[in-house]
């Protein structure tokens, strides 16, 4: 990561160099993934613009903007708009402020007029919300309202029906509602923002009434840091894992030293519920998915009985890999990303020693090592950081440490065997492959935009997208599910293939939109499987359902796309050993393949039990 842009970092320097710190992603990367966002203004947005973009490059993220004039937010969604239809945005941030309601109630309103006006204030935007969906089938982003600079009515403010706190709160509600009724629909919370960054001055109202910005210039670059974590989330660049020290990180004092009774952690001290309240903020994070391990320069049985510390929150059982040895914790972190079987840059290393955290960033590329300041600081650098921004909560992400804990297991049972094939029937392995239903959309959407290195096209998709494949009939849909008897996997693979002619080719070479005659070619537009469950015959699984889909609609051909990155080079030959014979090839790594459906099909899955 750029040092300028790490959380805490000077605002101020941000908005000085940000041109400066744009050349300089610019040259020193070059997988980005392309996107289009629409920022729809309520109050001037070009310094937010001009800051967000320098975030989002940072996370990978490369952006084109379409900027509404100022406080034309809701002309440009609710009216024809050629400019904006042609810009076609992967995703809308409409950014309005409390200087966007237009009218509060009056002390001498009537509970029946309050009533009606906060169904108008809400009813603006609420329709404009609904057109936007419709039209441009995008994720929406919504700052909700952050609280006024004055309070008329004093303590009252917040109780009294007429006070604008009051009127806010209520409104807010009603945003939250929508929030949680529309998948993908996200609130950008600055009304906690304000509060962090402190009112008074986040408020300023020389900066509305100079520049007519909805907040001072200084706390641009906070408000934009926190756009881009939606944003990154929504678009699968969420870290994954977290990577903990122990010695005066997860407690004070050194183990191996201190011994387990000198180590200050619980509520006898001040500094011992300090690091007691992180940990039972790290224990938190399992709860969204976050996967723990731990590295350490320590005895192993210290850092056991560390964690075993009765005042302590955190146990081993609650890290999935714990490398405790004197390696160096470079090589430690590479080991940790190779057992889960992710990419080091999916991982988040703390520790309070500058000079470790120093040398993991420099040998392990990808990897974010937060400076995380003294103990106190240590809960609000990480989660301000924003590295696990959550945008949807499936059922998966609450059972993520265990499932990976289980591939451990997995892992160590292989050793066991010697013919691989008995290794995998000794797994008892259950797949469950369906159409696209709504119980998974959310997942199936998660894993599109997560999955890199198992992913032969890695386009991306958001729900709504995940929704429109489902219902129409031009597409097949397939998901798979993968159960053994270590646990659940939860969905792990999908399928997305669109029926077309063989015409077709030439579109999906240049990634366009093919043409809209069904035949009896399907065309995979995405196919990606979670890498925690590699090498388990699953992709022969899902091959079969496949063509058995196909053959139903009288589909002859298959044609699968692979698309080169920076990531996915494990699937090159993907789809040769599938059986496809590969047809072209450019000099950028783009292929194309095909397979001819024989009369007389061998099913390829020959160890996992698929529910009929």
């Amino acid at each position: 990561m750029m040092r300028e842009l790490e959380y805490p970092f000077d605002s101020e320097e941000i908005l000085k160099k940000s041109r400066k710190i744009k050349r300089k992603l610019l040259e020193e990367r070059s997988d980005f993934l392309d996107k289009k966002i629409a920022v729809l203004g309520g109050s001037t947005t070009h310094d937010i613009v001009r800051v967000l973009e320098v975030f989002l490059l940072e996370q990978g993220i490369r952006p084109a903007f379409y900027e509404s004039e100022y406080a034309q937010y809701w002309q440009d969604a609710m009216f024809d708009n050629p400019a904006l239809e042609d810009f076609a945005p992967d995703l809308i941030f409409i950014h309005t402020s409390n200087r966007n309601i237009s009218r509060f109630p009056a002390v001498g309103d009537s509970a029946e007029q309050v009533e009606e006006l906060l169904g108008e204030q809400y009813e603006h935007f609420r329709v404009m919300w609904d057109k936007i969906a419709k039209k441009y089938h995008c994720p929406i982003i919504q700052n909700n309202f952050e609280y006024p600079f004055y309070r008329l009515l004093g303590n009252r403010e917040a109780t009294d029906i007429h006070g604008r706190i009051s009127f806010i709160n209520r409104l807010n509600e009603k945003f939250y509602e929508y929030a949680r009724a529309h998948a993908h629909f996200y609130i950008n919370d600055i009304n906690y923002m304000a509060a962090a960054y402190g009112l008074d001055r986040w408020a300023d109202p020389l900066y509305w009434h100079m520049y007519k910005y909805a907040m001072c210039l200084q706390a641009i670059p906070e408000f934009a840091f926190n756009v881009s974590h939606i944003i990154k989330a929504v678009f699968g660049r969420n870290k994954k894992a977290l990577v903990l020290d122990l010695d005066n990180t997860l407690w004070g004092g050194i183990v191996g030293d201190d011994g387990v009774e000198g180590l200050e952690i619980g509520q006898e001290t001040p500094m011992g519920q300090v690091y007691a309240e992180f940990q039972g903020y790290v224990k938190a994070q399992k709860e969204i998915g976050v996967l723990l391990c731990v590295d350490s320069k320590n005895e192993e049985e210290n850092a056991i009985a560390g964690l075993n510390h009765p005042d302590g929150t955190l146990r081993p059982d609650d890290f999935i890999v714990i490398e405790a040895n004197w390696e160096p914790k470079s090589k430690n972190i590479v080991q940790i990303a190779k057992d889960l079987n992710i990419l080091p840059d999916s991982l988040v290393f703390v520790d309070d020693n500058p000079a470790e955290r120093e040398i993991v960033e420099s040998q392990v590329p990808g990897v974010a090592a937060p400076q995380i300041g003294s103990p106190e600081q240590y809960i609000r650098v990480i989660d301000r950081s924003g590295f696990f921004e959550v945008t949807q909560l499936s059922e998966d992400d609450r059972k993520r440490n265990e499932m990976y804990k289980a591939n451990i297991q997995r892992q160590r049972q292989a050793q066991d065997f010697g013919d691989y094939r008995e290794y995998l029937l000794s797994l008892q392995m259950q797949g469950t492959i369906r159409a696209f239903e709504p119980l998974y959309m959310a997942r199936i959407a998660q894993l599109s935009n997560k999955s890199n290195q198992f992913n032969l096209t890695t386009r991306r998709y958001t729900q709504a997208d995940i929704e429109a494949f489902a219902a129409d009939d031009a597409y097949i849909t397939r998901y798979g599910k993968l159960e053994d008897k270590f646990g659940d996997n939860g969905v792990v693979s999908v399928v997305i293939g669109r029926q077309g002619t063989m015409e077709d080719i030439p579109a999906y070479q240049r990634r366009e939109t093919v043409s809209g005659e069904q035949g009896d070619v399907l065309h995979l537009e995405l196919w990606l499987m979670s890498c925690r469950v590699l090498k388990r015959d699953m992709e022969y699984a899902m091959m079969d359902s496949v063509v058995s889909a196909c053959r139903d609609r009288g589909i002859h051909t298959i044609i699968g796309y692979y698309y080169k990155t920076a990531k996915n080079g494990m699937v090159r030959e993907f789809y040769g050993q599938m059986g496809f014979e590969k047809i072209a090839e450019d000099d950028t790594g783009v292929s194309t393949w095909q397979y001819t459906i024989p009369d007389v099909y061998q099913p390829k899955n020959t160890v996992i039990e698929v529910a009929k």
